[in-house]
């Protein structure tokens, strides 16, 4: 693969949009935010620009999302970011790009929901929306959506990290809910569309609640205890029940404990992840922690009560 800048410079998106969509090459720019596969830049009001730049799957993502996200976006009750246009590699930029919506708020990692009643309701009615059976030939999941016994191994190496820097503090909590998160049935119902990447980062916040999601790239057909682990880090204090009960149809039993289980296997990236950002490491981001914390404390009071 042709080597892409490190920083993505406003010069060369405007050269981009003028050689393939030179109709928007002449609105404002700015940079938005440096994500973890893409550089997504603010194009006029209502539009963005989203570059891959630190990964090498993240062309693949961003075509994922424009086959897939424009004929879900018209059913979810929260704004998401809808492809517009495509860009193709060239010789300026070897890689694909996309011109989509542009969603306004702020990411729950940096300004959480407060309002717990409302905050619970829009992540329900938003799942219940999207969580709908997903058409043949629908993604597989990327690492993630199908059952969890597969995932010891990463279980193992995350919570030994997690330990070893001293950022469990009840370790024998989170191997107590992993234990059992794999014991639960697996997902026997039909592959339900599932957005697959519902970390603090990819959801936003404006007046207290959620006011969009964002990051399509992830999105899968499978089983969707893998978004329903979000509702422990993400939500207010005492709204998790409130968001099970507003969920429908209402998850059972099984589908909650493996949904545990997903909330404490990626709690333990997001500390690894947050911790990484705190002793200045690339690709660390210290916003992640309190969220990561708050899932891992929630859930594993969850199984003990």
């Amino acid at each position: 693969m042709t080597r892409v800048p490190d920083d993505l410079s406003p010069d060369l998106i405007r050269s981009l949009l003028r050689d393939q969509h030179p109709d928007l090459a002449g609105l404002p720019l700015s940079l938005g935010a440096r994500g973890w596969d893409n550089q997504l830049w603010r194009l006029g009001d209502e539009l963005a620009v989203r570059l891959p730049w630190a990964t090498e799957s993240a062309d693949e993502l961003l075509l994922k999302e424009h086959a897939w996200v424009p004929g879900l976006a018209a059913d979810l009750p929260l704004p998401v970011p809808v492809p517009q246009r495509l860009g193709v590699p060239s010789e300026r930029f070897p890689r694909s790009w996309l011109v989509t919506t542009w969603v306004p708020g702020e990411p729950a990692d940096r300004v959480p929901a407060t309002r717990a009643e409302e905050a619970a309701d829009a992540l329900a009615g938003f799942l219940t929306a999207l969580h709908r059976p997903a058409p043949a030939g629908a993604p597989a999941g990327r690492w993630r959506g199908g059952p969890l016994a597969p995932y010891a191994e990463h279980f193992e190496h995350s919570l030994g990290q997690v330990t070893e820097r001293g950022l469990a503090p009840d370790p024998d909590g989170i191997r107590e809910v992993w234990a059992d998160a794999v014991a639960a049935p697996d997902w026997d119902g039909p592959a339900l569309w599932v957005h697959g990447d519902l970390h603090a980062a990819n959801v936003l916040t404006a007046d207290g609640t959620f006011c969009g999601v964002i990051d399509f790239g992830d999105l899968f057909a499978g089983d969707p205890a893998c978004d329903l682990s979000a509702a422990w880090a993400l939500l207010p204090e005492g709204a998790v029940d409130r968001f099970h009960a507003a969920y429908r149809p209402a998850p059972d039993v099984a589908t909650l404990r493996r949904a545990r289980g997903w909330a404490v296997l990626r709690a333990m990236g997001g500390l690894l992840i947050a911790d990484d950002g705190d002793r200045g490491l690339p690709n660390g981001k210290p916003t992640w922690g309190p969220p990561a914390r708050r899932a891992l404390e929630r859930v594993v009071a969850s199984v003990r009560r």
